[in-house]
C-alpha cells in the first residue's frame, strides 16, 4: 500500500506539471497569433502620422501636440480601449509659459538699449524693480570648470556679474563656435540659486546672439515665484560698470574679482500663459487579476518647430509611441477572441519627456490605478534605429535598462521570454550605476521607479539625429524595430498573465 500511494503521488504530480506545461503551450501559441499584427508595415504607417510634417514636432503645449494626442485618443477608441480617466482618455496637466511685456535698464543713470546693450534670458523671466550701489564681478564664476570662482565673494542678495563660458574659452577666434561648444557649461539655475543671487548679469560674447525683444519664456509645469533676474549683456555694458576700457573680450582675463560700485536700475514686466498639456491613456481590462496593472509607456512629444525647421523625432520617440499602438492592438485583439490579459493593460503614452519627464511625473504625483498595484513599467524611447558605436548584431540587439533595480524576477523574465521568442542580444551594459550617460534617469519609467514600480527601458542607443531635425521616417528600421517590439510584446504578455506580480525585493537607491 505505501508503495501504491507513493506511485499515486508521483503520477499526480506528473499530471499537474504536464497541465502546466500544456497551459503554458497553449499561452505561447495564443501569444504568438496576435504577436503576428506587429508588423513593419503597421508601424510605419503609424509613425508615418506622427512623425509626419503636419504634427510640427510635437512640442508640448503646442497645436502639433494637442494633434498627436487626438490621433492617439481616437486610435484607442477604433480599438476598444477604454478610457484611463474619469474625464477621458487625457490626462490633462497644467504649463506654464512667461512672455515678456517690457524691460528697462540703466547703469549710472544712463539707459540701456534693448538686443543694443542687454537682451534678456528666455529662461529666468522675472517681474518687478531692482536697483543696486554696486556690482561684484565673479570672473567664470557660472561655468562648471571654474564653479569656484564664487569662493571668497559674498555675492548673497547682490548684484553679480560673470563672463559667459571658460578660461579656454577666451582665446578662441570662432566666437559662434566657441559658444555653441560651451553651452553646457553656461548658466547653471541651480547655482544661482544655491548662491542666493539677486540678480545676474552676464557679458555675452556673442552678444545680442539670438535673442529677440519679443521674448517668450522657457515652459514650465509647476507655478513659480518670480525668477531672479538674468541678464546678457554686450562687453560696451560690461566697460561701463566696471570703469575701465575693454577693446575685445579677452581684456576680461585681466579684471579682478571683486566689488565694484556701478548704480543699477532694472524693471521687468512679465505676462504668465496658463498653457496645458495630457498623457494619453487607453486602458484594456484584466479578467481575474484585473485590479492590478502593467504599464507600457512612452513618451509622444518631441522638440517642435523652430522657424520652418521641424524636429522630426521619428526615432525619438514616434519610435516608442507607435510601438504602444501596436501592442495595444495585439492585446485589443486577443481580448475580442476571448483571449483577454488577466491583469488590466493601461497604455499610456505621455508628453514633456523632453522638457524634464512632466508628462511621467504628473502621473505618478496622480495615479489612475494605485501604483502599490501596478507590476511593473515596460517603458520604450527609441527602438527604430541603430547605435553606430554597437558592439555586436547591429541588426539583432536592444538595449535592457533598469531590470538590475527593483525586482530580481526581471532578468530571468526577459532572459526566458527572449529566449523562447526572439534571441535578440540584451545588451545590460547602462545598468552600470557609473554609466556617464544616466540613461536610467533620462526617461519616463524612471518616474514610475522612484515609487517603487519595477521597469524596464527598451532603447537603441542615440545616434548622429538624435535630437536633431534629421530624425526621420526615412531612417527607421522597420524590420528590426518589429522584432524588438515584439520582445516588449511578449514581455507584457507574460507580466499580464503571470500567477503573482513582480516581486519587489530590491530596495529603491
Amino acid at each position: 500500500m505505501p508503495l501504491l500511494k507513493t506511485m499515486m503521488k508521483r503520477l499526480m504530480v506528473l499530471s499537474s506539471l504536464l497541465v502546466a506545461a500544456t497551459a503554458f503551450g497553449q499561452q505561447g501559441d495564443v501569444a504568438s497569433k496576435y504577436a503576428s499584427v506587429i508588423t513593419p508595415a503597421a508601424l510605419k504607417e503609424k509613425l508615418s502620422v506622427i512623425a509626419g510634417a503636419g504634427m510640427e514636432g510635437r512640442e508640448t503645449a503646442t497645436p502639433g501636440q494637442k494633434k498627436a494626442a487626438a490621433y492617439i485618443e481616437n486610435y484607442f477608441k477604433k480599438i476598444g480601449l477604454q478610457p484611463g480617466t474619469p474625464n477621458g482618455y487625457q490626462l490633462q496637466y497644467p504649463v506654464y509659459q512667461d512672455s515678456l511685456i517690457a524691460a528697462t535698464l540703466s547703469i549710472n543713470g544712463a539707459p540701456a538699449e534693448m538686443t543694443k546693450d542687454f537682451t534678456l534670458s528666455p529662461a529666468f523671466l522675472a517681474e518687478g524693480n531692482w536697483h543696486a550701489n554696486d556690482v561684484i564681478f565673479a570672473s567664470y564664476g557660472l561655468s562648471d570648470s571654474a564653479i569656484n570662482n564664487f569662493d571668497g565673494l559674498d555675492v548673497s542678495n547682490k548684484w553679480a556679474m560673470v563672463i559667459d563660458g571658460t578660461p579656454a574659452d577666451m582665446d578662441s577666434t570662432d566666437a559662434a563656435k566657441s559658444y555653441a561648444n560651451l553651452r553646457a557649461n553656461r548658466m547653471k539655475p541651480n547655482n544661482i540659486k544655491a548662491r542666493n543671487i539677486k540678480g545676474l548679469l552676464i557679458i555675452r560674447r556673442d552678444f545680442p546672439g539670438q535673442s529677440t525683444t519679443s521674448l517668450k519664456g522657457n515652459m514650465y509645469m509647476d507655478k513659480k515665484p518670480n525668477s531672479v533676474p538674468v541678464i546678457y549683456i554686450s562687453l560696451k555694458m560690461a566697460s561701463s560698470i566696471l570703469q575701465q576700457p575693454l577693446n575685445s573680450f579677452k581684456d576680461l582675463k585681466n579684471v579682478i574679482r571683486g566689488v565694484y560700485p556701478a548704480s543699477l536700475s532694472f524693471n521687468e514686466q512679465k505676462a504668465t500663459l496658463n498653457l496645458n498639456s495630457s498623457d494619453v491613456i487607453g486602458v484594456l481590462p484584466g479578467t481575474d487579476k484585473k485590479s492590478e496593472y502593467v504599464f507600457v509607456t512612452g513618451h509622444y512629444d518631441h522638440l517642435g518647430k523652430k522657424g520652418n525647421t521641424i524636429w522630426y523625432g521619428a526615432d525619438d520617440d514616434g519610435s516608442g509611441t507607435t510601438s504602444v499602438l501596436q501592442i495595444a492592438t495585439a492585446f485589443a485583439r486577443a481580448k475580442k477572441d476571448g483571449h483577454g490579459p488577466r491583469r488590466t493593460m493601461v497604455f499610456m503614452t505621455v508628453s514633456g519627456e523632453e522638457k524634464g519627464l512632466w508628462g511621467s511625473e504628473y502621473y505618478t504625483d496622480h495615479p489612475q490605478f494605485p501604483l502599490d498595484s501596478t507590476s511593473v513599467d515596460l517603458n520604450i524611447d527609441m527602438v527604430g534605429r541603430i547605435d553606430p558605436d554597437y558592439k555586436g548584431d547591429s541588426l539583432n540587439y536592444v538595449y535592457t535598462i533598469g531590470e538590475d533595480k527593483l525586482s530580481s524576477d526581471l532578468f530571468p523574465i526577459s532572459d526566458s521570454i527572449n529566449k523562447q521568442y526572439i534571441s535578440m542580444e540584451l545588451d545590460r551594459r547602462f545598468n552600470d550605476p557609473n554609466d556617464p550617460n544616466r540613461f536610467y534617469y533620462r526617461s519616463d519609467h524612471f518616474n514610475f521607479a522612484k515609487h517603487g514600480v519595477p521597469v524596464i527601458f527598451y532603447f537603441n542607443g542615440v545616434h548622429a539625429d538624435y535630437h536633431q531635425p534629421t530624425d526621420t521616417v526615412d531612417k527607421i528600421n522597420f524590420n528590426l524595430m518589429a522584432k524588438r517590439v515584439k520582445l516588449v510584446y511578449y514581455t507584457a504578455w507574460a507580466m499580464a498573465n503571470r500567477d503573482n506580480m513582480v516581486k519587489r525585493d530590491i530596495p529603491l537607491k
